[in-house]
């Protein structure tokens, strides 16, 4: 579904990435790892068309996609959910969950808004409520949600464990297990690599702006240079 090849960006006159190559297939959870600083939220900002591409190519279908602007990929099925949640704390779920839609102009709006509310009962019973009444981990929820509402093809998301409880975590890559199952395409950047590996069908290791690992994700959770430095094995 997703190629990306020999990809280079900067800000500036600072290289962030250099010469990636990474592919997401169909329907499977692709875990992208890596420690602070290797460049793994910039390559997401890239996908979605926030970055701009330097050097390289990022197709989607076969087809390239550098010059498409970001709003245009969200058109064409690609969902991001950054790093930070990024949620508009003003308004209520049910807003935040509305605006995550604004390019839709189909009947099954309120069809996936329900959905949303039974894969996060929470959100649910929270709806009116405005969003910085939410936890930490709601907030997280809300923000996922936020993207499925854009009715996506590819996912991409970034760090959705970062300051959880164990708890929640477990509950979010259980529901992240089953949008795959369910015909989602995933993409997630995670420094849980213990969490993520256990659930993705392959994965990547990113140091320094560069690919240095990749492999099934069992293989790589088994693997000793990913185990040493990144699950502290």
């Amino acid at each position: 579904m997703l190629r990306v090849e020999r990809l280079s960006t900067s800000y500036g006159r600072v290289a962030v990435l250099h010469d990636v190559d990474l592919e997401v297939r169909e329907r499977e959870i692709v875990a992208l790892l890596g420690s602070n600083g290797a460049g793994k939220s910039t390559l997401l900002r890239t996908l979605s068309g926030v970055q701009p591409v330097g050097r390289g190519d990022v197709s989607l279908d076969g087809a390239s996609i550098n010059r498409v602007k970001p709003h245009r990929r969200i058109t064409l099925g690609i969902a991001h959910a950054p790093e930070g949640r990024q949620i508009f704390k003003p308004l209520s779920v049910e807003d935040n969950l509305r605006l995550g839609a604004y390019r839709r102009r189909d009947a099954r709006i309120a069809v996936d808004t329900d959905k949303v509310y039974a894969m996060f009962p929470v959100l649910g019973e929270m709806r009116r409520r405005i969003s910085s009444d939410l936890s930490g981990g709601q907030q997280q929820m809300l923000a996922i949600g936020r993207a499925l509402m854009g009715a996506p093809r590819l996912l991409l998301l970034d760090e959705p464990s970062l300051g959880l409880a164990p708890l929640v975590i477990d509950q979010i890559f259980e529901v992240l297990a089953r949008l795959r199952d369910e015909g989602m395409t995933i993409l997630v950047v995670e420094q849980n690599a213990a969490a993520a590996l256990s659930i993705a069908d392959r994965g990547y290791v990113l140091e320094t702006g560069r690919i240095i690992h990749q492999g099934e994700g069992r293989a790589l959770l088994a693997d000793p240079a990913v185990r040493n430095a990144y699950l502290g094995l």
